[in-house]
């Protein structure tokens, strides 16, 4: 039986490297395919959120992986959710958001929360999933969202320290001030290890809880296929 074909579609190439450590952990005997196109959050950061243009590539390239063989498809760009939950819509195969999983275990235990974001086009997404996800599971959470002005901006120039260290300093005040942080985006996750953080409040990121929920779905397939 052929393997399982998991294909990502990515905003930003530097994340590549993080997902493909990702499935060699987690995603045995299945192949991954990978899309980037920093197109769409760039057009994202310029219009504050998502248009109907940038929606219609989302979904495009979504189409397009179905078409070419896809069994899942996960996006790894929180400011693209919104464009999955359409995409769903639009193919038979299951397409994933990255945040998804992390917000649901982060709402079951803690009700202060800080949530970080270096695109303002993800910050207020990533707010209104954690508020959604707490009140289906009944819970009432108080969120502080706090945006990295700049940032994104470094990360695009592929200078990577200044990124982190924008990024570094907002985490520094909001984590004496809440139960947990959220850092919103993938390409915010290695910094939840970077020495010189005080561990006064659980960190929470994104790719490995997807990463996690994904094999398992892969693992559903392969055996609804007889593998």
């Amino acid at each position: 039986m052929k393997n399982t074909r998991v294909f990502f579609i990515h905003t930003v190439n530097s994340v590549v490297p993080v997902f493909n450590e990702l499935a060699s952990k987690h995603l045995h005997e299945t192949r991954i395919t990978h899309i980037v196109d920093e197109s769409l959050i760039q057009q994202a950061l310029e219009a504050g959120g998502l248009t109907p243009l940038i929606m219609r590539i989302f979904c495009g390239h979504v189409m397009a992986s179905a078409d070419a063989g896809a069994d899942v498809i996960q996006c790894t760009c929180s400011s693209m959710s919104p464009a999955v939950v359409l995409s769903r819509n639009l193919v038979s195969i299951p397409v994933l958001t990255i945040d998804e999983p992390v917000v649901r275990a982060l709402v079951r235990r803690h009700r202060r929360i800080g949530v970080i974001a270096t695109a303002i086009s993800t910050l207020n997404p990533s707010v209104d999933l954690v508020r959604a996800a707490a009140a289906d599971l009944g819970f009432t959470v108080k969120v502080i969202p706090v945006f990295c002005e700049g940032a994104y901006d470094a990360l695009f120039a592929g200078n990577i320290k200044k990124h982190d260290s924008i990024v570094h300093a907002h985490l520094l005040s909001l984590i004496k001030r809440v139960d947990a942080v959220l850092l919103a985006q993938a390409s915010m996750a290695r910094i939840a290890a970077q020495d010189g953080i005080p561990r006064l409040a659980p960190i929470f990121t994104s790719p490995e809880p997807a990463i996690r929920h994904l094999a398992r779905m892969v693992r559903r397939i392969k055996k609804r296929l007889g593998g």
